[in-house]
């Protein structure tokens, strides 16, 4: 395999010498030597894409929960980040499910009640949250669009609607889809006033 130097490699990439050893020692560039107190670069060794092409690929860990999400894995990092996020955030937010009801929730679509009665707006915050969930796993490799705000504002509408004919707009659930829909505002207006729109 034939090597060029540091400087050889840094002229047919239009980088920086600097740049080149940095790519070297982070191991980037694939079948890079040192030799001596410099790198030695394959003739043939590509430059290696900048940190924002690289984001453009899926992460790991998002291939990982898009997978499990598909094949239903109980106990994989999907199956604990739906019910331990769902039922820490909605904690927070005063629910007053318990851990086992809100796997139950996501698991079964049931509850468990033994230990008394259950607030139908915690269940109802329980199914949201495990959708919002969802679609983040089902959109996190491709970037915030217009488009995508729109859509999301046309569901938030039609929610609140369904809501609103339910009688519940005094409901917790009314308040936080309420707040969703201001922050949809507000970044839809962010993306009109940098012309994104």
């Amino acid at each position: 395999m034939e090597l060029i130097s540091v400087s050889e490699a840094a002229k047919r990439w239009g980088v920086s010498a600097r740049s080149v050893r940095n790519y070297c020692a982070l191991g980037r560039v694939p079948g890079a030597q040192r030799v001596g107190r410099t790198w030695g670069i394959p003739a043939d060794a590509k430059k290696p894409l900048r940190a924002s092409k690289r984001r453009e690929a899926a992460s790991p860990l998002v291939e990982r929960l898009q997978r499990e999400k598909a094949a239903k894995v109980k106990g994989g990092i999907y199956h604990k980040v739906q019910v331990e996020l769902t039922y820490s955030s909605n904690r927070i937010e005063g629910s007053r499910l318990s851990l086992d009801q809100t796997r139950l929730i996501f698991e079964t679509a049931t509850i468990g009640a033994e230990d008394g009665s259950v607030m139908v707006d915690d269940v109802v915050e329980a199914s949201n949250h495990f959708r919002a969930i969802d679609y983040v796993v089902d959109n996190a490799d491709r970037p915030l669009s217009a488009t995508m705000l729109q859509a999301e504002q046309v569901t938030v509408e039609a929610t609140m609607e369904e809501l609103r004919a339910k009688g519940r707009v005094k409901s917790a659930t009314y308040q936080q889809i309420m707040a969703r829909k201001l922050t949809l505002r507000t970044l839809v207006a962010l993306f009109e006033r940098h012309g994104l729109l």
